[in-house]
């Protein structure tokens, strides 16, 4: 793979503008973009802030790389990071600071990690079961489906793909393996789809895709991640800053949205006409629900269509 690969960034010019008031007339603003992937929306933020500093946080050492080939232009005012998007306290710390003017979230899985068929992320390609974003974690898809057992498999299925045919795919799988039949990413697409009625196959698009997000998610442990990650982007935030989030699945979104709701609520007890002092919310929704991308985007970049934005302000200490 070439070092300047590039992708088209989801939703940017909505993140541009809802971030633009955290980060516009100050000497030196501070952007934390949290999932830096190739840097595509950050590198539009080099761009229209010529005094932005950006710390890119990634925990796929390999999407650090190539980002650091496509900002080369911006070297200077660009910290990288490879982590977990949870170590925004430390990161900042790193970076000799104690708050952020705006965060950024794109969650998911990356096109570049879907695109490297060796990484088997894919259902589309013939890989090794592996599915991690960072290569020096121990667990690989191929222990997860090795080794847990069917009430586990059925579980996280059930839970992280929201799979109706859980169990009956978590059957399969134990019987594929204990045969020696469960070795590549292809290996798996097919055991989900002769698992599932033919009648549920017909729509839906590829029925193994909710078993490779569970087993990804697993692998990976993005939502325990992202439990901790939205808290600590929260309190990461300057008065006055803004956190951008962009879920791709309802259960990220979900996790997102409470975490959201938590902070924008007052403390005063609900009845009394006024509000108790020193018990307003110390954020703001700076959306009152979320969106989604608009309709040139979804034909443009089939990535976008199940995109999913929020956006809050922190407006007290």
């Amino acid at each position: 793979m070439s070092a300047k690969v590039s992708h088209t960034p989801v939703a940017v010019e909505r993140c541009v503008d809802l971030l633009s008031p955290a980060l516009e007339n100050k000497s030196k603003p501070y952007l934390i973009d949290a999932t830096l992937g190739l840097g595509g929306h950050a590198k539009v933020f080099l761009e229209r802030f010529p005094n932005l500093q950006l710390i890119g946080l990634d925990r796929d050492a390999s999407a650090i790389s190539i980002a650091k080939s496509n900002l080369a232009k911006y070297e200077k005012r660009t910290t990288f990071i490879n982590t977990t998007f949870d170590q925004i306290q430390p990161s900042l710390l790193t970076a000799g600071l104690e708050s952020a003017d705006a965060i950024l979230f794109d969650l998911g899985v990356s096109s570049m990690q879907l695109d490297q068929a060796e990484r088997g992320f894919s259902y589309a390609y013939e890989a090794p079961l592996d599915m991690r974003m960072d290569q020096r974690a121990a667990i690989t898809a191929a222990q997860v489906l090795s080794s847990y057992s069917h009430g586990q498999l059925a579980k996280i299925l059930q839970n992280y793909g929201e799979e109706k045919f859980a169990s009956k795919i978590a059957e399969n799988i134990i019987k594929a393996r204990t045969a020696g039949e469960l070795n590549t990413t292809k290996d798996l697409a097919q055991i989900v789809k002769d698992s599932i009625p033919a009648a549920a196959r017909r729509t839906g698009g590829n029925p193994a895709k909710r078993t490779f997000q569970a087993i990804r998610i697993e692998v990976n442990q993005e939502l325990t991640i992202l439990e901790r990650a939205i808290p600590a982007a929260l309190s990461a935030l300057s008065i006055g800053g803004r956190l951008v989030v962009m879920s791709y699945q309802s259960l990220e979104d979900r996790i997102v949205k409470g975490c959201f709701a938590n902070v924008t609520k007052s403390s005063t007890p609900r009845g009394l006409p006024v509000e108790l002092p020193n018990s307003a919310a110390s954020y703001k929704l700076l959306l009152s629900s979320s969106q989604g991308a608009d309709e040139n985007e979804q034909i443009s970049n089939p990535r976008s269509q199940s995109m999913r934005l929020r956006a809050i302000e922190r407006v007290a200490a």
